[in-house]
């Protein structure tokens, strides 16, 4: 919960220096937020990433080479085959020492952020979980990225700051 709190008032308060600066300048805070919640009915781990709107074009524009607009309909398209690819290259899941194949789900956006979501194949309650989260570091190398993983109900939570990509957690 305090982990949560935590991300909400960064993104606040990055908000909030947004908004006393011109709109060609850009945020001064380059942070995401990657939740891995295993969930025992589905047998899956769901995993959300919130990123600013603005850094996640950014970064899928230098990937692809090519422009992105989040709040432009005619891009949904071109964008969900974006973040499939990036997603795949950028997350990587290991439960009980064997890697788990990550679906992309989809994307919702609001005029700050975009959630990404994402599910994995189905697994038992895993006793270890690892994970490489590394979005946006093309984009930025002083990119937090906050990652909380929860398997039955036990969260952990930690701040990945690049180039450091790699967690590893015992449940």
């Amino acid at each position: 919960m305090q982990a949560r709190f935590l991300f909400t008032f960064l993104f606040a308060v990055v908000f909030v220096f947004q908004s006393f600066t011109k709109t060609e300048e850009v945020h001064p805070y380059h942070v995401g937020s990657v939740e891995i919640n295993y969930n025992a009915k589905s047998k899956s781990f769901e995993v959300t990433g919130r990123f600013f709107l603005d850094d996640l074009e950014n970064g899928l524009g230098k990937k692809y080479g090519s422009s992105f607009h989040f709040n432009d309909e005619k891009y949904k398209a071109k964008i969900n085959e974006a973040l499939e690819k990036y997603c795949a290259e950028y997350l990587k899941l290991k439960a009980d020492g064997k890697f788990l194949k990550i679906n992309y789900v989809g994307y919702e956006e609001d005029s700050e952020s975009v959630n990404v979501f994402l599910e994995s194949e189905t697994v038992g309650s895993p006793k270890k979980l690892e994970a490489a989260v590394s979005f946006l570091y093309n984009l930025f190398d002083d990119q937090i990225n906050i990652v909380h993983m929860i398997v039955n109900g036990d969260r952990k939570s930690e701040k990945l700051t690049y180039p450091n990509r790699y967690l590893y957690r015992q449940f």
